[in-house]
């Protein structure tokens, strides 16, 4: 290493300073110096600028999640076309349901985008508690404006349904479920006990006082219509339908009104096609006339979950009062609603004396008047 003497102090030079050790004391200072003026400069700075600078980011954080919230994921304005009421979407609104529940009900069901969003403007706009319980029409992509006109203003509007023949009381549920317009299960149990008329009897074996007494038709009702103004609209529909001539007839033939419905809910389940109701309706009342069991496969599939397409001899075996193979004449009561044309079968059935029927595969039925006969046309068909 040289070293030279420059106005009386020594000179390192430039090879000396290379090799030189670093001063680690040095090396630090300047790994801190820029967060050390950082430090400085913050304490220059007034407590009031500091928390203006953090609302105005928190303002803007805020900011951004509301147009995150709020805007529209599908800004492109889509045009469904087809069948409209394919496109309805109906919702139930019940007495009682919180904005939020609302809310969730709408976006579950595609009404609305955001749930979020629709409780945070029913907030801040003061309609907590002001939305009204109702069935409501809605579509796919509604705003939310007309979304909160309709709940708002509680619009009713008219809910049509369709009862084919032969529906019974649970498939009249899941009916009504399916549009809104009642609950299953409370449905159900308001039927357990429905009977409006006179004629409808009492029996503890029934499973549903209203089963048979709730026409077949096509009915337009209001949205907000309650479980119990249904049913009254349906059993009157077929009180109404049943003529003073009907009533006389059955009084003729020695039928109750009840064991006329029982007889036709019978025929309805066990019959295809029109020609085949006034012999079906004979074959019974021969059977009863006989004493002999009415052997109905209606009155098992009754006692089922599902309808099967042939009954068994287990379930021939089932213990219950309905069961037409283990107990002599009619059941507790109907199996279905039926129509008036399986109800004037019962009224004026056929003039023959068969005693048996089996079905075929297409739904018609063939006749014998022996039991033998009956197992061949089993064998033939079946």
């Amino acid at each position: 290493m040289k070293i030279e003497k420059v106005d009386g102090k020594k000179k390192v030079d430039d090879d000396s300073k290379k090799s030189a050790p670093v001063n680690k004391k040095n090396w630090g200072e300047k790994i801190l110096s820029p967060f050390i003026a950082l430090k400085e400069m913050f304490a220059e700075l007034s407590p009031k600028y500091i928390i203006s600078v953090a609302a105005a980011v928190f303002f803007c954080i805020f900011v951004v999640g509301m147009v995150l919230i709020f805007a529209d994921p599908n800004p492109v304005n889509i045009s469904v076309h087809g069948d409209d009421d394919e496109n309805k979407i109906i919702v139930k609104i019940s007495d009682g349901m919180t904005t939020a529940e609302i809310a969730d009900e709408l976006a579950d069901k595609g009404v609305i985008v955001s749930s979020l969003k629709f409780r945070f403007l029913s907030r801040v706009r003061g309609y907590d508690g002001q939305l009204k319980p109702g069935t409501y029409t809605f579509s796919a992509g509604m705003t939310d404006e007309d979304v909160f006109e309709k709940v708002l203003t509680g619009e009713k509007h008219l809910v049509h349904f369709t009862i084919p023949e032969g529906f019974t009381v649970k498939e009249i549920a899941a009916r009504l479920y399916e549009l809104n317009l009642a609950d299953k299960k409370d449905f159900l149990k308001a039927a357990e006990k429905f009977k409006p008329f006179d004629y409808i009897t009492t029996n503890e074996n029934v499973y549903y006082a209203a089963e048979g007494f709730l026409f077949p038709e096509t009915y337009a009702v209001e949205s907000d219509y309650s479980i119990d103004e249904i049913l009254k609209i349906m059993a009157d529909e077929f009180d109404s339908r049943l003529t003073d001539e009907m009533r006389a007839r059955a009084k003729e033939m020695n039928l109750s009104i009840y064991d006329l419905i029982t007889l036709a809910s019978l025929v309805e389940k066990e019959v295809r096609y029109d020609e085949d109701r006034p012999i079906v309706a004979q074959v019974f009342l021969k059977r009863l006339q006989l004493e002999m069991p009415l052997q109905s496969d209606a009155t098992l599939q009754y006692l089922m979950d599902a309808p099967k397409e042939d009954v068994t001899i287990d379930d021939t075996k089932i213990d219950s009062p309905y069961n037409t193979y283990q107990n002599a004449g009619l059941p507790p009561g109907p199996v279905a609603n039926p129509g008036i044309a399986a109800i004037e079968a019962v009224l004026y059935p056929a003039d023959t004396d068969y005693l048996y029927f089996v079905a075929d595969r297409d739904g018609h039925n063939h006749y014998a008047y022996s039991y033998e006969e009956h197992l061949n046309l089993v064998n033939q068909y079946r």
